[in-house]
């Protein structure tokens, strides 16, 4: 399911918050108030490729909050698994205390709203949506179970979609924080091309 340009599901789940509170009653909108933000899928707690994911997440949240975007996590476990897992040292496999929610679609709702549960697994493919302020999916990826995603293309994503809503130029192939953009022009492209080839 393609959900770009429209508004992301809303939702209302239990969930383990980032300060370890266990909540009944979670909800993506009042949550996230405003603000961007990224709202990922994984497929199981106590799994393999997904505690790398999850940590990966956790060591770039302060990035994402400065640049203001809240963090997400659903899978289909509930929020006593969950909480077991954040209670779980890296070490052993655990997680750790992560410092974003990790909300519990135990009656699948959510992946199925979010056209994401893998349709013989039963469990979420790994999934992330950029979600704008306005609550507009801007930018999702999917991978397959054994493809574990990058999340510093997240936050570039977030970089990118950041600079377009700053000063309405688009970003070309490659960009990155600090590199030019481009005027969504014929004469905007010509320029660019011109001047920054060597860049792509």
């Amino acid at each position: 399911m393609l959900l770009l340009g429209r508004h992301a599901p809303d939702f209302t789940a239990a969930a383990v918050l980032g300060n370890g509170e266990i909540v009944d009653n979670f909800n993506l909108k009042d949550f996230t108030k405003g603000k961007k933000a990224v709202v990922f899928f994984y497929p199981l707690d106590f799994t393999f490729v997904c505690p790398s994911e999850l940590i990966a997440f956790d060591k770039r949240y302060s990035d994402f909050k400065e640049k203001g975007v809240e963090v997400i996590g659903v899978s289909i476990d509930s929020q006593f698994t969950h909480n077991a897992w954040r209670n779980t040292s890296v070490e052993d496999g655990g997680i750790g205390p992560v410092k974003y929610p990790l909300v519990a679609d135990v009656k699948h709702e959510i992946c199925n709203a979010y056209g994401v549960e893998h349709p013989e697994a039963g469990v979420a493919f790994r999934a992330s949506f950029l979600i704008d302020e306005e609550g507009v999916v801007r930018h999702q990826v999917v991978n397959d179970l054994p493809l574990g995603r990058n999340v510093d293309e997240m936050l570039r994503m977030v970089d990118a979609l950041n600079f377009h809503l700053m000063n309405g130029e688009v970003c070309p192939a490659q960009w990155k924080k600090g590199k030019a953009g481009m005027q969504a022009s014929p004469d905007g492209v010509a320029s660019f091309l011109a001047n920054h080839t060597d860049d792509l």
